[in-house]
C-alpha cells in the first residue's frame, strides 16, 4: 500500500475528529453552538500570546475598561513576567498569565487573563501562587500576595494568607507522593 502523504496535519487534531466524537450525536444547530466554543478557545490561546508579546515588549494599551487592556497595562505597570511555567514535578506544573516577585518586601503578584464567560475561580491562582512557594522555597506564612483575575471587564483581587496556600503546598507534596506511588505499581 502507498499511503497519501498527510505531513502537514501531523500533530494537529480536525474539528470533526474521531478522538473528540461527540459532535456525532449533534444537530446542525449543536453543532454551530459546539464550533463558536472551539473558536473562542482558539482565540483565547490568540489573546493570551498578544498579551504576552505586549508586555515583554512593554507597548501599553490605551487606557479603557477592557479587559485586555486592563490586563497589559498592569502587568507592564507592575513590570510582571508573562507566561512563567512554575514547576513542582512532571505531576504538577502550570503556567502563570503573568507573575512578579518582590525579593525585599516578599510579595508576590500573579495576575490571569480569562478570554471566556464562564466565571473563573481564584483557586487556580491559588495553586500558582503554592507551585511558586514550592519551586523557589518560600514560606508563604513570610509573604504577601496579591492575585488578580481580569474578566468581563472587571478585576477580582484577593489577597490570600500563607494559611491560606500552605495547605495547597502540602497537598501538592502528598498528592505527588501518592501518584508516583501509583506509578511505581503500574
Amino acid at each position: 500500500m502507498k499511503w497519501n502523504d498527510h505531513s502537514k496535519i501531523l500533530g494537529s487534531h480536525a474539528f470533526l475528529g474521531a478522538s473528540k466524537h461527540g459532535w456525532l450525536g449533534d444537530d446542525p444547530e449543536k453543532l454551530r453552538a459546539r464550533y463558536i466554543r472551539w473558536l473562542a478557545v482558539q482565540r483565547g490561546t490568540e489573546l493570551h500570546d498578544l498579551a504576552a508579546k505586549l508586555i515583554k515588549l512593554g507597548i501599553e494599551l490605551p487606557q479603557t475598561t477592557k479587559t485586555f487592556d486592563l490586563y497589559v497595562n498592569d502587568a507592564i505597570g507592575f513590570r510582571m513576567r508573562p507566561e512563567q511555567p512554575l514547576y513542582y514535578s512532571e505531576n504538577c506544573f502550570g503556567t502563570a498569565d503573568a507573575i512578579a516577585w518582590d525579593e525585599k518586601t516578599k510579595f508576590l503578584r500573579i495576575h490571569d487573563l480569562k478570554t471566556g464567560e464562564v466565571p473563573a475561580k481564584m483557586e487556580q491562582l491559588y495553586i500558582y501562587a503554592a507551585l511558586f512557594c514550592l519551586e523557589y522555597h518560600q514560606k508563604p506564612a513570610n509573604m504577601g500576595f496579591e492575585l488578580r483575575i481580569y474578566q468581563n471587564d472587571g478585576i477580582e483581587i484577593d489577597n490570600p494568607t500563607g494559611e491560606m496556600i500552605f495547605p495547597i503546598m502540602e497537598k501538592i507534596i502528598q498528592f505527588d507522593k501518592v501518584l508516583n506511588n501509583i506509578k511505581g505499581e503500574l
